[in-house]
């Protein structure tokens, strides 16, 4: 099973954790620009294990932080402008602003149509890899917020936080077995949370329930899972990642 890493703080000590790891691995970095993206990964990309750094852009709270047709639609332009003909991979995190700027649903209503065509055609045209990390809910009622983008090419990764939200054994198994039929190798697994996000309050998952959740991705077939996030890796959390990789 190949195991990677979300960091959405990176900074100098949250980004040298990474010497913790001692197989081949992959690095979701959030930024506020490619060139501040470029800048925090240049200290890490020395970085045996390290095989690749996906750029995950975020907005201004103001914007929405995250990226969904609700975001503010000039971020958006420029962020996919900044883009343009990069070959370079990129995560696009799609979640709705509710806990950063509500207000965003009543001021960006009227462009709803239009960032969710250009959002699309971002993830359709991108000449890099795409990942696009998803909630985990039925991909109908994604698709109708602009969360969810049907297309051939990209990676789907859906957030599996048992530490967050509630899953049984089967209802996880289940989940993931449906994310493997729909999306074959192309589905990737988020696991967490190790570390707090920018919510500030997310509960931490054990390093023994993270063991559980491994385990039950090794048996139906995960190929690649996603931790949240690097900052939080400790060895605890390593000595039981060391036996799935």
């Amino acid at each position: 099973m190949f195991i990677s890493f979300f960091e959405e703080f990176p900074t100098e000590d949250t980004l040298a954790k990474l010497k913790l790891v001692s197989w081949p691995t992959k690095l979701y970095v959030a930024a506020n620009s490619l060139q501040q993206f470029r800048a925090v990964t240049s200290v890490v990309r020395h970085n045996k294990n390290l095989l690749e750094a996906v750029y995950w852009p975020i907005l201004k709270k103001k914007e929405g932080y995250w990226i969904s047709p609700f975001s503010k639609q000039g971020a958006l332009q420029q962020l996919f402008e900044e883009l343009e003909n990069k070959k370079i991979p990129v995560m696009l995190d799609l979640e709705l602003p509710t806990t950063r700027n509500p207000w965003l649903y009543l001021t960006e209503l009227f462009h709803f149509r239009k960032d969710k065509k250009l959002i699309h055609s971002f993830v359709c045209n991108h000449p890099g890899e795409t990942y696009l990390c998803e909630y985990s809910a039925p991909e109908k009622s994604l698709q109708r917020l602009g969360l969810h983008y049907a297309n051939k090419k990209s990676k789907v990764m859906k957030m599996l936080y048992r530490s967050v939200h509630y899953y049984s054994d089967e209802k996880l198994k289940l989940e993931m077995q449906q994310g493997i039929k729909e999306f074959g190798d192309r589905y990737i697994v988020g696991f967490g949370t190790i570390a707090l996000g920018v919510g500030g309050n997310e509960p931490i998952l054990s390093a023994e329930q993270l063991e559980k959740d491994l385990q039950i991705a090794q048996e139906v077939g995960v190929k690649e899972v996603v931790l949240f996030r690097l900052g939080g890796l400790n060895k605890k959390y390593v000595n039981v990642l060391e036996k799935f990789v």
